[in-house]
């Protein structure tokens, strides 16, 4: 049985996914640097949504990535992320997607260290989800924190579903979902991919 919330999922989840933020970080931070977040070894982010002016963050996150972790997300080979693609995905239409970033404040320009965003289809009332963390930044139970928010988000259009492909190799994503009560099925049109489902 799927859970009722996204909570109870989460609850269940072993301590390297459900565990390893402090609920706030302490101090004054400024609303529009976003929600602070920690990680188990301590390191400081700040989720927030997408902005139109992320687009050289994006970019320079997009050349931080390796080849494996660049068709693991977009499900093909990309040698780089052109300034239209960029900027279409820095300027989303609220009506219809939702993309979060994890900012890192730390350095100067701030780093994205990863994005989770969903595409609604309203006539499926349904969304389609992505999530992409840098690989210096993974397995610290971001892609959870991710994934927690979509479907938070989905939730809260009042979708019936949320769903994604995801390459049969990427064995931590598919482990990730596994642990939030999605459900796997072979992608019919798509040799290596499974599509995941949660129902919401």
């Amino acid at each position: 049985m799927l859970p009722t919330t996204l909570a109870a999922a989460l609850g269940a989840m072993p301590p390297r996914s459900a565990e390893r933020f402090a609920p706030r970080l302490a101090g004054g931070t400024p609303a529009s640097h976003g929600e602070p977040v920690r990680t188990h070894d301590g390191r400081s982010l700040f989720l927030r949504g997408i902005r139109p002016d992320d687009v050289a963050a994006l970019q320079r996150c997009f050349t931080r990535l390796s080849p494996e972790d660049i068709r693991r997300r977009f499900l093909h080979a990309m040698s780089e992320l052109p300034d239209s693609m960029a900027h279409r995905l820095c300027n989303i239409n609220p009506a219809l997607e939702t993309a979060f970033v994890l900012m890192d404040e730390s350095v100067e320009p701030a780093e994205m260290r990863g994005v989770g965003r969903i595409y609604v289809d309203e006539s499926a009332d349904s969304a389609e989800f992505s999530v992409l963390v840098e690989h210096d930044w993974s397995r610290r139970g971001l892609g959870a924190l991710l994934m927690q928010r979509l479907v938070d988000d989905c939730r809260r259009r009042g979708l019936h579903e949320i769903w994604g492909y995801v390459l049969m190799e990427n064995r931590p994503m598919l482990e990730l979902c596994k642990e939030l009560g999605f459900q796997r099925r072979p992608a019919i049109d798509e040799p290596g991919t499974a599509q995941i489902s949660l129902k919401l």
